[in-house]
C-alpha cells in the first residue's frame, strides 16, 4: 500500500485495476457552507482510496482569501490555499449553504468563468448553484440546488428552473441538493470511473443506503404525499407546489387528480391531518418564510410572488404560524449578529 496522504490505512479491500493519474477535486468553500454536504462529498473519495488501496483521488481546499472559513455550524476549516486556476480535466465544486447570495463576490464569479474557460469540469454542493448562475454556467443546463434554497433561487434567476432530484449531470456540469445526496452524487462517479462494485462497497463503508436513481426526490414538504404512495395526492401537492403564485382554488386541484372534492379532502385528512385548504396555505406561508431569509424582496412583493392579495394578508397567516409579522421577523433575523 502506498503512504501517500491521501490513501489511509483501513480494514476493508477491493481490488481495482487501476494504475492511471487519480482524478484531482478542488473545492472552493464559501462562507457557512453546509459541513454534512462538504464531507458527503469528500468522504466517500477517501474511502475509494482507503478500500482500492492506492491513489484513485485526490483532493484540495481552497477559499477565497486563503484564509479559514466557518461553516454554518460553526465549525473552521483551514484551507489548502487561496484561489488558484486548476489543472484542464478536473473537478472544481463551488461548495456553499445557507444564506448564498450573499457570499458570491466578482473575484469568485470570475474564477468559476475562468475555470471552465480552461476545461476544468465545475459542480456546486447544496446551494452552490447560486454562483454557477451568477457565472453564467447554468443556462440551457440541468442542474439542482437544496429544496429548501430553490423559491430564493427562482427570483434571483427567473429564466433558470431548477430540478428536484438529488444531484444532476448534464453534460460534466455536477450539482446535488446538499445534505446525503453529495455521497450520492460522488457514488455515481466513483462507479464511472471504477465500476459498480466499488461504489458498491464505499456506500456500504458510508453506511449509506444508496439512491437507485439520481431521479429520486429531495426531501420536502411534498414527501408526506410521497410517504403515502397515493398517486393522488402526490399530484395534488405537485399541482400545489407549481402554483404558489397564481393559487387554484381546491376544486380546481380536485379536478386536476380527477377525484370529487370530497374525496379529496378525505384524502388529505387521513394523510396530511389537513384540509387541501390548510394544507396548501402552508406551503404559501413557507415559500414567504424562505424568501424573507433569502431574498432582499419587500414584504410587498413577497406576498405577491405568494399568491397574496396583500401584505396584510400574508401578515396575518406569517403571524398565526411563526408568531411574528413577515416584517418584524425578518428584523429579528437580521439583528442576530448581521
Amino acid at each position: 500500500m502506498t503512504d501517500s496522504f491521501f490513501v489511509p490505512r483501513g480494514a476493508a479491500s477491493h481490488q481495482v485495476d487501476f494504475s492511471g493519474p487519480p482524478r484531482d477535486f478542488y473545492f472552493l468553500l464559501l462562507p457557512k457552507l453546509t459541513l454534512l454536504a462538504f464531507s458527503a462529498a469528500l468522504e466517500p473519495l477517501r474511502i475509494a482510496n482507503q478500500v482500492a488501496g492506492k491513489e484513485l483521488y485526490r483532493w484540495f481546499v481552497m477559499t477565497e482569501d486563503a484564509a479559514p472559513i466557518r461553516c454554518s455550524c460553526g465549525v473552521m476549516i483551514t484551507p489548502d490555499s487561496g484561489l488558484t486556476d486548476v489543472p484542464r480535466d478536473t473537478l472544481a465544486f463551488v461548495c456553499s449553504g445557507i444564506e448564498p447570495g450573499a457570499h458570491v463576490s466578482a473575484t469568485i464569479t470570475a474564477w468559476i468563468g475562468r475555470q471552465k474557460a480552461h476545461g476544468a469540469r465545475m459542480g456546486g454542493i447544496c446551494t452552490g448553484a447560486f454562483a454557477l448562475a451568477r457565472a453564467g454556467l447554468l443556462k440551457d443546463r440541468r442542474f439542482t440546488l437544496h429544496w429548501e434554497n430553490q423559491p430564493a433561487f427562482v427570483e434571483h434567476h427567473l429564466d433558470l428552473h431548477p430540478t428536484g432530484r438529488l444531484f444532476e449531470n448534464d453534460r460534466g456540469l455536477l450539482t446535488c441538493g446538499g445534505g446525503s445526496a453529495a455521497t450520492d452524487m460522488m457514488l455515481a462517479q466513483i462507479e464511472e470511473d471504477h465500476g459498480p462494485d466499488l461504489a458498491s462497497i464505499v456506500a456500504d463503508m458510508c453506511i449509506h443506503l444508496r439512491s437507485v436513481t439520481q431521479d429520486a426526490p429531495q426531501r420536502s414538504v411534498q414527501n408526506q404525499g410521497l410517504a403515502s404512495r397515493n398517486p393522488h395526492l402526490i399530484t395534488a401537492i405537485e399541482h400545489m407546489s407549481k402554483h404558489i403564485e397564481t393559487v387554484m382554488d381546491v376544486q380546481g386541484i380536485a379536478d386536476a387528480v380527477d377525484l370529487s372534492r370530497r374525496q379529496l379532502e378525505r384524502l388529505f385528512r387521513q394523510h396530511t391531518g389537513q384540509s387541501p385548504a390548510q394544507f396548501y396555505m402552508d406551503l404559501r406561508v413557507a415559500r414567504a418564510h424562505a424568501l424573507l431569509n433569502e431574498t432582499a424582496l419587500s414584504v410587498a412583493e413577497i406576498a405577491a410572488a405568494c399568491g397574496f392579495a396583500s401584505s396584510s394578508q400574508l401578515s396575518q397567516r406569517f403571524r398565526a404560524r411563526y408568531g411574528s409579522s413577515p416584517g418584524a421577523y425578518r428584523k429579528s433575523w437580521l439583528s442576530r449578529g448581521e
